[in-house]
């Protein structure tokens, strides 16, 4: 168990800040039955004990769950239960009125929240009842600072008259967890657009594709593109791992291009992403870089894919 990881999310004040106006907002007291999937130590299922929910059922998979059970007893929160079980292996739930399952990382759906939810928006969840988060929506922007790319490819040099372009390849097709300024991308960051959304009231594919273009206005380079999210909680509070939001545990992602991207005035830049996710395999992320002419001609192909940036 790496407690450790517990630690940070609990220093994250915006994103506790943020999922307690959520619960507060939805939570009436005496009243509302609450689910807390993927619990961890207790912390999201404790706040809607305290703001009155009538029950509380806490599910957690991990050993964490012995820490949720200690510290449930010493804050004396006689309507919640621990339940040390993946949601998905529970055979007949009792429904509530409110789930909450923050297993989102970095890349929002790489703990698979997605088949998690899709499982307890139907087995869980009261009819009329809410999810939080209500969605969660992917955004792309390109980047434009050079620092990134020229980390990764310091293989080029390596000197001693010795070729590494294997390795260089290899992390090209790899993707970063990296803090990013507004300085680091097109535009300062105004130029990120949606290329996924997903709503948690209804059932969701757990494989992800999406695209977005930009037509330049003025020569740029690009060396690759950055993800964040946006989720909406509830109605009227948000929560993003954005560069120009308030900074939380989580950072942005940066996906490399193979090589320098020279874009001209009206010519376009397009990428193509595609995720997929199982509690077999993991997260695998696709992306192509594409380039084209005024004329819509492509004249330019960059297709990466995070397999290949693993030794076999």
């Amino acid at each position: 168990m790496r407690i450790e990881y517990h630690r940070t999310l609990l220093a994250d004040r915006v994103r506790n800040a943020a999922f307690q106006a959520a619960l507060a907002r939805l939570v009436v007291k005496g009243e509302t039955t609450v689910a807390d999937i993927g619990a961890g130590t207790g912390f999201l299922g404790f706040l809607a004990a305290k703001l009155g929910a009538k029950r509380v059922d806490l599910y957690e998979a991990a050993e964490v769950a012995d820490v949720a059970r200690k510290l449930l007893r010493l804050n004396r929160l006689p309507n919640c239960r621990i339940a040390h079980v993946h949601s998905t292996d529970v055979a007949s739930p009792e429904r509530v009125d409110v789930i909450v399952c923050e297993t989102l990382g970095n890349y929002p759906f790489e703990e698979n929240i997605i088949a998690t939810l899709n499982d307890a928006h139907a087995r869980f969840l009261k009819p009329g009842g809410v999810i939080i988060p209500k969605s969660v929506e992917q955004l792309v922007c390109p980047v434009t600072a050079e620092r990134l790319y020229r980390e990764l490819t310091a293989w080029d040099n390596v000197g001693h008259d010795l070729d590494f372009a294997p390795a260089k390849a290899m992390s090209l097709n790899n993707i970063y967890v990296r803090w990013l300024s507004p300085d680091d991308l097109l535009e300062g960051g105004a130029a990120a657009v949606r290329w996924d959304k997903v709503a948690f009231d209804r059932r969701n594919k757990t494989t992800r594709a999406g695209e977005a273009a930009w037509r330049a206005r003025r020569p740029a380079t690009i060396y690759g593109v950055a993800l964040w999210w946006n989720a909406e909680l509830a109605p009227g509070i948000d929560l993003s791992t954005g560069p120009l939001a308030p900074r939380t545990h989580w950072e942005q992602l940066y996906l490399p291009a193979l090589s320098p991207i020279a874009v001209q005035a009206g010519q376009t830049l397009r990428v193509r992403l595609r995720s997929t996710t199982s509690d077999e395999k993991g997260t695998n992320v696709t992306w192509t870089l594409t380039l084209s002419d005024a004329a819509g001609r492509e004249v330019l192909r960059q297709a990466l894919d995070l397999e290949k940036g693993y030794l076999p």
